[in-house]
């Protein structure tokens, strides 16, 4: 079904592709982080993901419990704008540091880290999200640039 937008131009492939992958990151990322805030806890998530994990590496106590506080939030704040397709930008760097920030630490811990089940799809799914950014039209962004484009 392809269905013209208000300025007549219509939905295309790219669109639709960017729509999926855009949702499904959004998913992936607002459901780990509203489980980690809501269900675990932030401050249980950095002691058992974090503090207790890496606390024999030469990173500071205080960066780890900041980190592994602030991580689920992020998750969780980002994951809704990747959603609504708000603030996609913002949301595209804050998830694309969450991916640095865990593949580093999955380094530290075990330099062989096989990132094919974790890291490697969501990668995969940000990359197709910033390749498709302006062919994402059926974002929030989107739609509040094509209402505000000066006719």
């Amino acid at each position: 079904m392809n269905r013209e937008l208000e300025t007549g131009e219509a939905i295309t492939p790219k669109s639709w592709a960017a729509f999926v992958a855009r949702t499904i990151l959004g998913l992936i990322f607002f459901m780990a982080g509203f489980w980690k805030v809501f269900e675990l806890g932030a401050l249980q998530h950095a002691r058992g993901m974090f503090v207790e994990s890496y606390a024999d590496t030469f990173l500071p106590a205080w960066s780890l419990w900041a980190t592994g506080v602030a991580i689920p939030f992020v998750e969780l704040a980002a994951g809704a704008l990747m959603l609504l397709g708000w603030q996609r930008r913002i949301a595209a760097l804050s998830l694309g540091g969450v991916l640095i920030l865990v593949t580093f630490g999955h380094l530290l811990a075990e330099p062989l880290y096989a990132f094919d089940t974790h890291v490697i799809p969501r990668t995969l799914l940000l990359v197709i999200v910033l390749i498709l950014f302006e062919d994402d039209r059926l974002s929030l962004d989107g739609w509040l640039a094509r209402r505000t484009a000066p006719e």
